[in-house]
C-alpha cells in the first residue's frame, strides 16, 4: 500500500537532476519498452516471412504498439486513478500491479481469435477491396485512434478507447470507399453508432447510481461510527491518549488552543484516515458537525464515555459488516473475470459448478476478512478503517487490471493482427489467430503508457472529479465492476471507462463534492472521440495510399 510522502522524499530527493527523482524508473521503463519493440519486430519478420514489405510491416508494428501505449496512458490510467488518488497505491506500485495483472490478463485471456472488422460498425464486405487497401484501413484506424487518445490523455480526459478505434475504422474505411468509388457513408452501420451515443448517457448514469447506493450504504453502516468516535475525541481526531487516563479530571485551564494542532502531530496515514471520516460525516449541517458542536459542552469524562460507545460500534461494523461486503465483492469480481476476462480461454464451467466455486470463494473471503478485522482491533479506529478498505481496494484494482488486459487490449491488437495476417497470407481472413508474442508485447506497451503519460488521467479520476479515499475508491471500483458485469450479461451498450467515471461522480454526490465543471470538458471529449479519431484516420489513410 501507499507509503507516506515523507518516506518517499527520504528515499528519493527531488533534487536528483536529469529526469527527476524517478530517473531509474524512467530509464528502466524506457529500456523495457525499447527491448520489447526490438524483440517484437524481429519476431514479426520471422512470422510473416522474408518477402513481406518491410517498411509496411515496421509501420504496422509502430502504429499498433503506439495504440497500445496510449490505451495504457488513458484507459489503464483511468482504471488505476481511484487507487492512486485514494492513497492505496503509489504510482510505482500501480505500475507494478499493472505490469503483473494487465500483461497476465492479456496473455492468459486476451483472446484466441479476433474479428478483423471491429464491432460490425463498417460493412467492408460490400466493398471491392483488395488486401493491401484493407491493411491500410486498419493501420490508419490504429494511428487515428492513438493520436486522439494521446491528445485526450495530455489534457487529462479519460475517454473510451473502443469508441476511438471504431472512429478510426469508420473514417479510414469511408474515405477509402469514397476515393475508390466502391462505397461511402452508406457502409456505416448507423444503428451501431446510435448505440455508442446512448452509452454516453447510459454508462455514467448506471455507474453513478450503483456507486451512489453502494457508497451511501458503506458510509451509513460502516464509516459513520468511526467518524463519530473521531468527532468525540478530545482534540477532534482519533487520539489513543484518550484511553490512557480515563480517571483523570478535566484541568480547569485546559483548552484546545493550547494543544499542538492535530494536523502537525499525525502521520500522513492518520491524516488520510481522519480526512476520510471528516469528509464523510463532518460536513456542515450534518450529524457529525452537530455532534462536534454538542460535544463542546461535554466534560472530558462524558466525551470519553460517548467515544467508547462509538469506538465499540465502529470495530463491530468492521468485524460484522465489512466481511459480507468483501465476500459479495469477491463474488462479483470473480464473475466479472469469468464473463469479461476468461471468456476466450475456453473454460467449460457448468452453471452449478460456477455457482459452487463462487460460493466457496465468498465463504473463504468472509472468514479471512473477519480474522483480519479482529486483528485490527489493536489499531486506532481511523487506522483500522483505512487499512481494511485499502487492502480491499488493492484486490479490486488487481481484478480490474486483469479484466482490462484481457479485453481492451483487443482495441489495439485486433486491427494489428488483421494487418499481420494480410501481410503473411496476402488475403483478408474472416478471423485471425492472435500470437502470444503480440499479446506480451502489447501488454508491455500498455504498462509503459501508464507510466509515461498516464499521470494526468490518474489525477483527473483520483482527485480532480472528487476526493478519493480507500472506502470511496473501493465503492467506485466495485460499483463499476457490477455494472460492467450486468451490462455484459444483458447486452447493454456501455463503456467501462464511462461507467467508472460515473461511479466516481456517484461518490462525489454522496459527499456533496462532485466537480461538475471538470466533467463538462470530459463529456465533450466523449462526444468528439469518434469523429476526431475518424477525421485523423481519414487523413492517415490518404497519406498511406499515396505512399503505397
Amino acid at each position: 500500500m501507499a507509503r507516506t510522502s515523507a518516506q518517499d522524499s527520504t528515499d528519493a530527493p527531488v533534487t536528483q537532476g536529469f529526469l527527476g527523482p524517478d530517473r531509474n524508473w524512467h530509464v528502466g521503463a524506457g529500456l523495457m519498452t525499447l527491448a520489447t519493440v526490438v524483440a517484437f519486430t524481429i519476431w514479426a519478420f520471422t512470422h510473416t516471412g522474408t518477402d513481406v514489405n518491410a517498411f509496411l510491416l515496421i509501420l504496422a508494428i509502430a502504429f499498433g504498439l503506439f495504440m497500445a501505449f496510449n490505451i495504457g496512458g488513458n484507459d489503464v490510467a483511468n482504471s488505476f486513478g481511484t487507487s492512486v488518488g485514494a492513497g492505496t497505491l503509489t504510482m510505482k506500485q500501480a505500475l507494478v500491479v499493472a505490469a503483473v495483472f494487465e500483461v497476465s490478463g492479456a496473455v492468459l485471456a486476451g483472446g484466441s481469435v479476433t474479428e478483423t472488422v471491429r464491432s460490425g460498425i463498417v460493412d467492408l464486405g460490400g466493398m471491392a477491396i483488395d488486401p493491401l487497401a484493407f491493411a491500410l484501413i486498419m493501420m490508419s484506424a490504429l494511428l487515428g485512434a492513438a493520436v486522439w487518445l494521446l491528445l485526450a490523455t495530455r489534457m487529462g480526459w479519460p475517454v473510451s478507447t473502443t469508441h476511438a478505434i471504431i472512429g478510426g475504422i469508420v473514417g479510414a474505411a469511408v474515405t477509402t470507399g469514397l476515393v475508390t468509388g466502391t462505397g461511402g457513408f452508406a457502409m456505416v452501420q448507423w444503428g451501431e453508432i446510435g448505440k455508442i451515443a446512448v452509452s454516453w448517457i447510459l454508462s455514467p448514469l448506471l455507474g453513478g447510481i450503483a456507486s451512489f447506493l453502494l457508497f451511501g450504504a458503506i458510509k451509513r453502516r460502516i464509516l459513520a461510527p468511526a467518524a463519530r468516535a473521531i468527532a468525540l475525541g478530545s482534540r477532534g481526531y482519533d487520539d489513543a491518549e484518550d484511553d490512557d487516563d480515563d480517571d483523570e479530571e478535566d484541568d480547569a485551564d485546559e483548552s484546545w488552543q493550547r494543544h499542538v494542532p492535530a494536523s502537525e502531530r499525525m502521520t500522513e496515514l492518520q491524516q488520510s484516515a481522519f480526512a476520510e471520516s471528516a469528509a464523510l460525516d463532518l460536513t456542515p449541517g450534518g450529524p457529525g458537525a452537530e455532534l462536534i458542536e454538542a460535544s463542546a459542552n461535554l466534560t472530558k469524562k462524558e466525551r470519553k464515555a460517548a467515544r467508547k460507545v462509538e469506538r465499540k460500534a465502529a470495530y463491530h461494523a468492521l468485524e460484522k459488516r465489512v466481511p459480507p461486503l468483501a465476500a459479495g465483492a469477491a463474488m462479483l469480481l470473480a464473475a466479472m473475470l469469468v464473463f469479461k476476462g476468461l471468456d476466450n480461454v475456453g473454460l467449460n464451467i457448468s452453471v452449478g459448478g460456477g455457482v459452487l466455486m463462487l460460493v466457496m470463494l465468498a465463504l473463504g473471503v468472509w472468514m479471512a476478512t473477519t480474522i483480519f478485522a479482529r486483528a485490527l482491533k489493536k489499531q486506532s479506529i481511523s487506522r483500522a478503517t483505512f487499512i481494511m478498505f485499502s487492502w480491499m481496494q488493492v484486490f479490486t484494482a488487481c481484478a480490474f487490471a486483469f479484466s482490462h488486459g484481457a479485453n481492451d487490449i483487443a482495441n489495439a491488437i485486433g486491427p494489428f493482427v488483421a494487418v499481420l495476417d494480410v501481410l503473411k497470407t496476402g488475403q483478408i481472413g474472416a478471423e485471425a489467430a492472435v500470437p502470444t508474442a503480440a499479446l506480451i508485447a502489447f501488454g508491455i506497451a500498455l504498462v509503459s503508457g501508464l507510466w509515461f503519460v498516464g499521470r494526468k488521467v490518474i489525477h483527473t479520476v483520483g482527485t480532480g472529479l472528487t476526493a478519493m479515499h480507500p472506502s470511496s475508491g473501493f465503492a467506485a471500483e466495485l460499483a463499476a465492476a457490477t455494472i460492467v458485469l450486468l451490462a455484459s450479461v444483458l447486452g447493454l451498450p456501455v463503456s467501462s471507462t464511462h461507467i467508472l467515471i460515473g461511479a466516481v461522480l456517484g461518490v462525489g454526490i454522496v459527499n456533496h463534492a462532485a466537480n461538475w465543471r471538470l466533467m463538462r470538458p470530459i463529456f465533450l471529449a466523449w462526444i468528439i472521440t469518434l469523429p476526431a479519431a475518424a477525421g485523423i484516420g481519414a487523413a492517415v489513410v490518404l497519406v498511406l495510399r499515396a505512399m503505397f
